[in-house]
């Protein structure tokens, strides 16, 4: 198995209102078949699909899924931008967990959870600098 990750799905009860929060916060969809929304990111896609027919496709009940028990983190390129993200959670329907503030080992993060609960952390690491334009991250950075 190579390491890495090339789609995150977020199975979710109400796709509508999710896609319209992600919308909020200036993400793109691309074209996909109905029922699914994709936004591509830098090498990898987030999916969001309805939780039943998520649920149906594994072969388990829906209840077996749970929700919020991992996160999904963005690194951004400094505090400022952390703030001006997390300013627009909750205007689009999420809900902040954890208002940005400084990090015992010396970043800058936040929490905040979708429409339907699904976690981000949104966070500034000053020990790994993103790349270029196109702010690929890498642990450590480059």
């Amino acid at each position: 198995m190579e390491q890495r990750v090339s789609l995150i799905t977020l199975g979710v009860s109400n796709i509508d209102t999710v896609a319209q929060f992600y919308e909020s916060l200036g993400w793109h969809r691309v074209q996909t078949p109905d029922n699914i929304v994709v936004y591509d990111l830098l090498g990898q896609a987030i999916g969001l699909y309805p939780l039943a027919a998520l649920a149906e496709d594994i072969g388990v009940d829906p209840a077996a899924l749970g929700k919020g028990a991992m996160t999904v983190g963005q690194n951004l390129r400094s505090k400022e931008e952390v703030d001006a993200l997390m300013a627009q959670v909750e205007p689009a329907g999420g809900k902040v967990l954890k208002q940005p503030q400084e990090v015992f080992w010396g970043g800058y993060h936040g929490y905040f959870s979708d429409p339907e609960g699904h976690i981000w952390e949104i966070a500034y690491n000053p020990f790994s600098p993103l790349r270029g334009d196109d702010g690929a991250f890498r642990w450590g950075g480059y």
